[in-house]
């Protein structure tokens, strides 16, 4: 029996929705408006994709949701949404890192990914995989220098990918280092990670379950 999962992304300016059949996406829309439309487009988008493949919402299995770090306001918007969906449709809650899925749109036969996402100032939001895509560091928030991933830099290629890129390019001058630009998390990927965790029953408890945000959240004054 073939599994069907709806793949909720929010935790950028992309506002992504896929749907997978058995790992594989069926039909994605996504949208990378820099305003964060996020609240007006995200149910129109789960729409399109289950009316796209041709499946009723009841025929889920799962909902899987990105679950940072990223922005406060876009995790918020995908989570509740992705919790409304499992309450309504009573199903299981998947929640999938951020960031591991953005290494897998690396594809390299050695050396490391360095998934990043852009924080305040000269920060990012990290985390470090090698070319299969496992973990070999956890997620961080780190301050950009001259000397930062200097242990993995001089080891070999270092795949730089994520809106951290654009200033991390600017920051760091090293001949190993690869920047992949223009990528955001993508529900795309996400479609294999929930599908192997739905194999495993690896679920979250809907009612409790919180985005990562890795840091507290800090509100900015508006210019004036």
């Amino acid at each position: 029996m073939s599994i069907f999962t709806l793949n909720i992304e929010t935790a950028t300016t992309n506002c992504s929705v896929s749907l997978s059949k058995d790992g594989k996406t069926i039909a994605l829309k996504e949208d990378n408006d820099k305003n964060y439309s996020h609240a007006e487009r995200l149910h129109v988008y789960i729409d399109a994709v289950l009316n796209e493949a041709g499946v009723y919402s009841k025929e889920l299995d799962a909902i899987s949701v990105s679950k940072g770090p990223g922005s406060y306001t876009g995790l918020r918007i995908g989570v509740s949404a992705a919790k409304g969906l499992c309450y309504a449709l009573n199903k299981p809650l998947i929640s999938v890192s951020t960031l591991k899925a953005l290494s897998h749109q690396v594809a390299c036969e050695e050396g490391v990914i360095v998934a990043m996402l852009d924080a305040r100032r000269l920060e990012v939001y990290s985390a470090i995989y090698d070319s299969n895509c496992k973990q070999i560091r956890d997620t961080q928030a780190q301050i950009l220098d001259g000397n930062a991933f200097a242990d993995y830099l001089n080891q070999g290629k270092v795949y730089f990918i994520g809106n951290g890129v654009e200033k991390t390019k600017t920051i760091i001058n090293h001949p190993n280092a690869i920047f992949i630009e223009d990528k955001l998390p993508s529900a795309n990927e996400m479609s294999l990670l929930a599908y192997q965790k739905y194999k495993i029953s690896d679920f979250e408890d809907v009612a409790y379950f919180e985005p990562y945000y890795l840091k507290d959240f800090v509100a900015l004054k508006p210019k004036s």
